[in-house]
């Protein structure tokens, strides 16, 4: 075990559970009569919020990486499908938790803060299949060289680049910093 995952994990689950006593009325409805869930509201959360510090965008992963890491510390975790059930109901809550999280850094009312600006090619993914291919390749969104861009070739495919030559793109297109042929 981690001692600094296990000191975060154990101050949130802390904060959140005296939030919950605190604020019952965020607490989602539950049927007067019934089981009682046996994972509670503030594990519950708790396991969402490390879950995001620890990166896991998929919930299945993070399930299982709990399930073999994070045992010691809940008596009880659920599945995929009751985590997902039980966190799509914890919603409103969960805003009200993560609300009263970031108001209580240091740095929530500075003028300044640090972002994170790397580049993404996050329009490639949204390409139509009928991207142009690399020569006995798969489709790719650098199938144009470039000049100074990254290893040679053109790694943007927004279409609201303005800097940039016309964005059609055939398979015949040859890289824009080969010679002319000669006649």
């Amino acid at each position: 075990m981690n001692p600094d995952l296990d000191t975060l994990a154990t101050r949130l689950y802390v904060i959140i559970d005296d939030l919950l006593i605190e604020h019952p009325e965020w607490a989602p409805e539950r049927p007067a009569v019934g089981i009682a869930p046996k994972l509670t509201d503030a594990e519950l959360l708790t396991l969402a919020v490390l879950q995001a510090l620890l990166g896991f965008t998929s919930e299945a992963r993070f399930i299982r990486h709990a399930h073999a890491h994070l045992q010691p510390w809940f008596p009880y975790l659920p599945e995929r499908p009751g985590y997902n059930k039980r966190l799509r109901h914890a919603g409103e809550l969960m805003r009200h938790v993560t609300a009263h999280l970031a108001r209580s850094c240091p740095s929530f009312t500075d003028d300044l803060w640090l972002v994170d600006s790397t580049p993404s090619n996050a329009a490639a993914a949204a390409r139509p299949s009928s991207v142009p291919t690399s020569p006995g390749g798969p489709p790719t969104a650098t199938a144009r060289r470039t000049p100074g861009s990254f290893g040679g070739y053109d790694s943007t495919s927004s279409p609201h680049r303005r800097d940039s030559p016309s964005r059609s793109r055939s398979p015949a297109r040859r890289p824009t910093n080969a010679t002319p042929p000669s006649t």
